[in-house]
């Protein structure tokens, strides 16, 4: 009997913990040997709860107004708050309006919150996951690169960026964090033309044989049906016409191209959250898991491989 190996592969969480926590139970829950995320992780926004007197604390969050009255209160608070994908902060009201004249120090509390939050979560994988799981994870367009320092430094996690790593069998990965061009000047982005220079570049790392590589590239190839997102107006608002909402293909020319001309065995994308699936690009299979974080849905996939190759996979989301 030929032994399988068991990969999940997900991506985009922005740094919702009750997507984070569904993705720490997939190896006990689903018995699988490699755990992959690959790609933005981290939230957007920090939800300041301001502390008004010894046992009053106010919030405005999900709509609503919120109001605490004591330590154990206070920490539900927070646990609801980073179960959504925001970060709490806990700060008197002189210390809100000095962040809100000063943007610098927003960017700095930001950093820091996310750097800080990204070591919690690196301390989640040593305690939860299983010591003979390997796992993955990678920052994404999204992630400011102060995220990477923890990962690194994480002994349970390979950091994959920069290196080829041994995937599974005599299987290869190479990883890419950049996208092209997005509307909001995300921090691992960059034209096409430089795009195209750091893809040739982890091509020189390869060891092995292309149909033994897996491309773990986070923007997906451009013109197929796992890069398709809504299009937008000047004013970064969704174009509608008489038959719904209009969608365009944002991914990568540079990485359509390099998929074509390489023809790695299997491509790991993700960043375009509307367009889940998969996709062929001559002999080799694109995936694209999608992201519903904001519900709290993680999305990603098993795929089974034996020494021969791919065996199966299949979507999963819950």
């Amino acid at each position: 009997m030929v032994e399988n190996v068991k990969v999940f592969f997900a991506t985009d969480v922005h740094g919702s913990e009750r997507v984070w926590a569904k993705w720490l139970a997939i190896p006990k829950q689903h018995k699988v040997d490699v755990l992959i995320l690959a790609g933005d992780l981290t939230g957007k926004v920090i939800v300041p709860i301001v502390k008004r007197g010894n046992n009053e604390y106010t919030c405005k969050v999900f709509g609503q107004h919120w109001k605490a009255s004591s330590e154990p209160e206070v920490e539900t608070l927070k646990e609801k708050i980073l179960f959504s994908g925001y970060y709490p902060f806990v700060c008197t009201p002189s210390e809100l309006e000095e962040l809100k004249n000063d943007k610098k120090k927003v960017d700095a509390l930001f950093e820091k919150i996310m750097e800080e939050n990204m070591a919690r979560w690196m301390k989640f994988v040593e305690e939860k996951v299983p010591k003979d799981v390997k796992v993955i994870v990678m920052p994404g367009n999204d992630d400011s690169f102060v995220v990477d320092k923890p990962i690194k430094e994480c002994e349970r996690v390979i950091y994959p960026l920069g290196k080829p790593i041994p995937f599974v069998y005599d299987y290869e990965m190479i990883s890419l964090d950049y996208v092209n061009p997005t509307p909001w000047d995300s921090p691992r982005e960059c034209s096409e033309d430089e795009l195209w220079k750091k893809l040739k570049k982890i091509a020189d790392m390869v060891t092995v044989s292309w149909d033994k590589v897996i491309c773990n590239i986070h923007c997906p190839p451009y013109g197929t049906k796992i890069d398709l997102a809504p299009e937008l107006d000047r004013n970064l608002k969704v174009k509608v016409d008489a038959s719904g909402q209009k969608v365009t293909h944002v991914g990568s020319t540079s990485v359509f191209r390099f998929i074509k001309e390489y023809q790695p065995y299997l491509g790991l994308h993700g960043h375009i959250h509307e367009s889940p699936g998969f996709e062929n690009i001559g002999k080799t299979l694109c995936f694209n898991p999608g992201s519903e974080y904001g519900e709290g849905i993680l999305k990603g996939a098993i795929f089974v491989f034996t020494r021969n190759g791919l065996d199966t996979w299949y979507p999963i989301s819950g």
